[in-house]
């Protein structure tokens, strides 16, 4: 299977904006006390991040790379005198929960579903001492992971973890597999925010190496009942409730593309790659999804309905 390792997929992120971008790497109040800050992908590899100032602390949405953290933590501070005291690890990709350390440096405890440690500790063999894995891979060419140390989550939930204060509730929530299995979903009901970590992105970001597209689809039809106003991607810019149909609507179009493929060789599925970028390219809705993650989309979606992995990975898209 042809799946990139984590590392290499951050390399991605470094293509040319398919999006107009509106307030990189600056600070958005989405309603009182809550925060919304879109990362910056090229050339940094930065995850979005959110905040909610609770009545005597901070709960921070995703940790970050540890250069993130720092771009964002003297943000916070800007803000409130209050500790960051919770961060929470929508899963266990780097640019989302390698910054823990920083966080927990200033006093903060990370959070995650129990999946995501599972997932953690899958592919960080080198966090109990084994063999290098993830996180070692992408230090060679990161020097904020070099300056760092991986921390994994230390507080643990199945179902769900609320805060409330009496002001402001947030609702950590688990319905299934998508980008992983370990994805978490930051709810706000008063407010109706959502924050979906990379289960949800807003542009060509959906790496499909540890999730099931199949499972995604049915994940993201859960999360459609809660009926959000605004939602805060993993990646890309913020939008309303389209973007979790949009998604969605990506994902389905993928598998109707690669239903036409029933019976044929992995290498003709492969050779097939650029048909189905222009297919998805013909429809201005998805159009954005479409990027250099799709030869492994393909793959991916294939596999799931019985084929075999891809021969190779070097077909061209465009």
């Amino acid at each position: 299977m042809r799946f990139l390792p984590f590392p290499a997929l951050l390399a991605l992120f470094c293509l040319p904006p398919s999006l107009t971008r509106a307030a990189v790497n600056e600070v958005e109040k989405l309603a009182e006390d809550v925060y919304f800050h879109e990362g910056e992908i090229r050339p940094a590899g930065h995850c979005n991040n959110g905040w909610v100032v609770f009545e005597d602390h901070v709960l921070v949405i995703d940790a970050n790379f540890p250069s993130g953290a720092r771009v964002i933590i003297p943000k916070i501070e800007a803000l409130t005198t209050k500790p960051v005291r919770f961060t929470f690890d929508t899963h266990h990709h780097g640019d989302h929960a390698y910054g823990n350390q920083v966080w927990v440096d200033k006093g903060a405890t990370p959070v995650a579903h129990e999946n995501a440690l599972a997932q953690m500790k899958k592919y960080e063999t080198g966090l109990a001492g084994g063999p290098p894995g993830r996180w070692e891979d992408a230090a060679k060419n990161r020097k904020d992971l070099r300056e760092s140390k991986l921390k994994a989550p230390t507080l643990l939930y199945r179902t769900e973890m609320i805060f409330d204060d009496g002001k402001h509730r947030v609702e950590l929530l688990h319905f299934g597999t998508a980008h992983t299995p370990g994805d978490g979903w930051a709810w706000l009901p008063n407010e109706k925010i959502l924050f979906s970590g990379d289960a949800c992105v807003n542009g060509p970001y959906n790496y499909t190496g540890d999730g099931n597209i199949g499972d995604w689809i049915k994940t993201l039809e859960a999360v459609k009942k809660l009926n959000p106003k605004v939602v805060c991607p993993g990646h890309g810019p913020r939008g309303g409730p389209e973007l979790l149909e949009d998604q969605q609507a990506f994902f389905i179009a993928l598998q109707d593309e690669v239903k036409r493929l029933a019976g044929k060789t992995s290498a003709q599925a492969e050779a097939a790659v650029p048909t189905i970028m222009a297919a998805l390219k013909k429809n201005p809705r998805i159009a954005r999804y479409a990027g250099n993650f799709l030869p492994a989309q393909v793959e991916k979606a294939f596999i799931e309905r019985g084929g075999q992995p891809f021969p190779k990975a070097d077909i061209p898209v465009k």
